[in-house]
């Protein structure tokens, strides 16, 4: 945007620190910051309590980033709204938002496609474009909420690409996010599914955010991992399972296990057996995930495979559930939108 500065990717500590710059008292900061992120202005010309030679220099120096819905599916099932967003360069992202018992829960993306070639996942097919910005992690929050008129009142952070991979523009999302001055969501309520960087975990593990970590497993052993995750290749699952260890003693906060089970591959009480005393000792909880068929790929399961691999992980003392299937009738999983719309 000409060299302009991405006002809604700062955070309240840096917008301050611009607005000094510019001569401005403290206080101005904290104004813009709350027409951004409370009344969710979408131009400076809104902000009528600031002069307008001080709008006219904001605009100058910065811009509000933007989301378009291109494409919005609502199921007829479950109350599920699935968004296909376009962004200011024309790439495209999904959203999911789903109803709970607790309230409305979205699924955010954090880049435009993903590196990291899981051979189930449908967001890494088209490839890898770019990192998405702080704002436009927050904006597929802000845009869903003002189409649906719904309140997100949790966050999962599970959509197309690897947060940990896009790891100082996450952060930067996750302090905007939690501001008392802002959208201030507790981050207890925000969870961030990654497929294992252990390097990053460690990261994560030293700012101790109170959100909870969900870890792609997906399979017991190195052989089996490495053939449907390719990061694995890069950190076994021994160097994992110690980063998760080493997370909760550092956090105390208890880890999720996503685990998709796919026929034939991963789904034996063998299976479940290794699962079992993989986590022995740990604070865990282990999501089972009946996965997605996509065109692309001939991995499939079903409900009851996941009942019966369920009630292997409870005979063996493992606090194990099966994920909801919701927007089955829209392909609510991730990936497969943007997909369609973009060949």
């Amino acid at each position: 945007m000409h060299g302009k500065t991405d006002i809604l990717s700062l955070t309240r500590k840096e917008l301050e620190n611009d607005i000094l710059s510019l001569g401005e008292k403290k206080f101005r900061a904290l104004q813009i910051f709350e027409w951004l992120h409370c009344k969710r202005a979408v131009s400076f010309d809104e902000m009528t309590n600031l002069s307008a030679a001080l709008r006219k220099t904001l605009s100058e120096k910065f811009f509000i980033n933007f989301l378009k819905i291109t494409k919005k599916l609502e199921s007829s099932t479950d109350n599920t709204v699935k968004y296909l967003y376009e962004l200011a360069d024309g790439n495209h992202i999904e959203t999911v938002l789903m109803e709970y018992e607790h309230g409305y829960s979205l699924c955010v993306s954090t880049q435009v496609g993903c590196k990291m070639g899981c051979r189930f996942c449908a967001s890494t097919i088209a490839g890898f474009r770019r990192n998405l910005e702080p704002s436009e992690i927050l904006l597929q929050l802000y845009e869903a909420e003002k189409d649906s008129g719904r309140k997100v009142s949790s966050i999962v952070l599970m959509g197309i690409g690897e947060p940990l991979d896009n790891f100082e523009n996450v952060m930067r999302f996750l302090e905007n996010l939690s501001d008392e001055k802002g959208t201030n969501m507790s981050l207890r309520h925000v969870s961030l599914s990654t497929c294992g960087l252990v390097d990053r975990i460690y990261d994560l593990s030293e700012k101790k955010l109170g959100l909870t970590l969900s870890i792609s497993l997906h399979a017991t052993t190195d052989e089996k991992r490495s053939e449907i995750m390719p990061v694995n290749n890069r950190y076994n699952i021994s160097e994992l399972m110690k980063a998760c260890r080493d997370y909760f003693d550092a956090t105390g906060r208890r880890i999720s296990f996503e685990y998709a089970l796919i026929d034939g591959l991963n789904d034996a009480r063998d299976d479940a057996i290794k699962l079992a005393d993989l986590l022995k000792g740990m604070p865990s909880h282990v999501n089972i995930i009946p996965v997605n068929k996509i065109k692309e790929r001939s991995f499939t399961s079903d409900r009851k495979a996941a009942q019966r691999f369920q009630k292997y992980l409870e005979e063996l003392g493992v606090n194990a559930t099966i994920r909801r299937t919701l927007g089955s009738d829209i392909n609510a999983a991730c990936g497969q939108l943007r997909r369609e719309y973009e060949v």
